[in-house]
């Protein structure tokens, strides 16, 4: 490919051929910007700083908006969620190409969560028509809930024409949530209206059936257990693996405790381990692949807060985005990928496959995830908006495609990702949209679920002055070094 991707830390470019250039900047970071703030139902009230709107203007080489960028990222991800789903169904694609047309059949029940989110942000943007967004709604949710399910609970890939089991796939317990965080998210949108009210009334319906104690007891054979199973198969029953370490089942644990029909026990957020890192003198929970400490957040708001156990979950997660980032400076030496600034280590595809690279433990190999970067803008907006430029600036004409950026590359290998991943792009899309107008936190927050939840876990204003601790009352021997 001869194209100039090549971006050394000082700013100078290298072409395919080996010659270099002084590259022009033509994304900026302002300063100042407006202020916004949203006052929740509980006692946290936040306010973020957002540039300032900028002249309206035509992508050109010479300028390039953020807020066009930011703008444009959400529009083609909103468009892989309406293309790509089944107008019978509603069951949207698990990836798609992002440059040409696919053959692609197998649905993500958690990519049709992040769909059903997509769609009020469509509607308020003005890419989707309402009537159209909540029929939409509507042959999803009355698909889903006649879609086999076990007590519940979703199976993880379904064909996106039928809804039969794909791959021999697991009845997910995380893909469910994140299912559910999308229908509750929807239906809250809706409900507002007489004439789409029932949309809500759907959501619940998926919501009430889940079975809580099943997934949490592995069908009541380990009536003691406090910690989640990953999942269940007709062939093997209960997988193995619990979610007993801090991970993206934040968000699962948190629905299961605020759930309408039988909730999991304030004891099951106590059940799994909170180990604490140090990198670089930044504190954070011990978690490898950026998406981990991303997804929970973009359903719930977590600043100003600490649970019960005296843990600060937006602190964590905004520490976790500048460990993420100076590992890539560290090592920046080693791999080329790292010396252009590109950072956002993921669960992506690669070079070698799909592999949950991570930071600071790895495994890492000059593979990056641009929705990893972008997906930082609730906690780090001036390094993710940075990336996005970068990335638009320098790896665009290998990235960028119909549904925004393809979803991971690797300079030192020469490898650029074709296709995109349904669930990154809706971690993204709801990240941008939160960090612009904080809609899907409000609305998540207006489901009575929330508020239960919250006070199952004993979350309460964060009052220290700052900069917090990711935990108040942890000792040195609770530090992974």
């Amino acid at each position: 490919m001869d194209r100039d991707r090549s971006r050394g830390l000082a700013g100078e470019c290298r072409r395919g051929d080996g010659s270099t250039y002084k590259r022009r900047r033509v994304c900026g970071f302002p300063g100042g910007g407006l202020s916004f703030a949203f006052e929740f139902g509980r006692k946290a009230v936040w306010s973020l700083e957002v540039p300032p709107d900028l002249p309206a203007q035509s992508r050109s080489q010479s300028q390039l908006p953020e807020e066009w960028l930011l703008e444009e990222l959400q529009r083609r991800a909103v468009r892989f969620f309406w293309e790509k789903a089944d107008p019978g169904t509603g069951l949207i694609n698990d990836r798609a190409n992002n440059f040409v047309a696919d053959d692609y059949t197998v649905a993500s029940i958690a990519a049709t969560g992040y769909g059903l989110a997509a769609l009020p942000i469509g509607v308020e943007h003005g890419w989707l028509n309402r009537t159209d967004a909540a029929a939409r709604a509507r042959t999803t949710l009355r698909f889903l809930l006649a879609m086999p399910n076990e007590r519940g609970w979703m199976t993880h890939f379904a064909d996106k024409h039928s809804g039969e089991r794909a791959w021999r796939s697991e009845y997910s317990s995380i893909d469910t949530a994140l299912l559910t965080g999308g229908a509750l998210t929807c239906g809250q949108y809706f409900v507002r209206d007489a004439s789409t009210r029932d949309i809500a009334g759907l959501g619940d319906a998926l919501y009430r059936r889940i079975d809580w104690w099943w997934m949490l007891t592995n069908g009541g054979q380990q009536p003691e257990k406090k910690v989640l199973s990953h999942g269940w198969t007709p062939e093997t029953g209960f997988i193995k693996h619990d979610y007993a370490d801090y991970s993206e089942a934040l968000l699962l644990y948190l629905l299961g405790l605020g759930a309408p029909v039988d909730p999991l026990p304030p004891a099951a957020w106590e059940g799994f381990e909170r180990p604490l890192q140090l990198y670089h003198g930044i504190e954070s929970l011990k978690a490898g692949p950026i998406f981990i400490h991303q997804m929970p957040s973009g359903y719930f708001y977590f600043r100003n807060q600490r649970d019960n156990l005296g843990f600060d979950y937006w602190v964590a997660s905004t520490n976790a985005m500048k460990i993420q980032r100076q590992f890539c400076i560290d090592r920046a030496g080693d791999f080329h990928t790292y010396a252009q600034g590109f950072w956002g280590l993921n669960a992506s595809d690669g070079p070698d496959g799909y592999t949950a690279y991570g930071a600071p433990d790895g495994p890492h190999n000059g593979t990056v995830s641009p929705t990893g970067a972008i997906g930082s803008i609730t906690f780090t907006p001036r390094l993710a908006v940075s990336a996005a430029c970068d990335l638009y600036e320098v790896a665009g004409d290998a990235l960028w495609g119909h549904y925004g950026f393809a979803n991971a590359f690797n300079v030192d290998r020469n490898w650029y990702a074709r296709d995109v991943i349904g669930i990154d792009l809706g971690m993204v899309l709801l990240a941008i949209e939160n960090y612009r107008t904080g809609l899907v936190w409000a609305l998540m927050e207006r489901a009575p679920s929330t508020g239960q939840a919250f006070g199952a876990a004993g979350f309460q204003p964060a009052v220290e002055p700052e900069p917090r601790p990711v935990c108040l009352g942890c000792r040195s021997s609770d530090y992974l070094k």
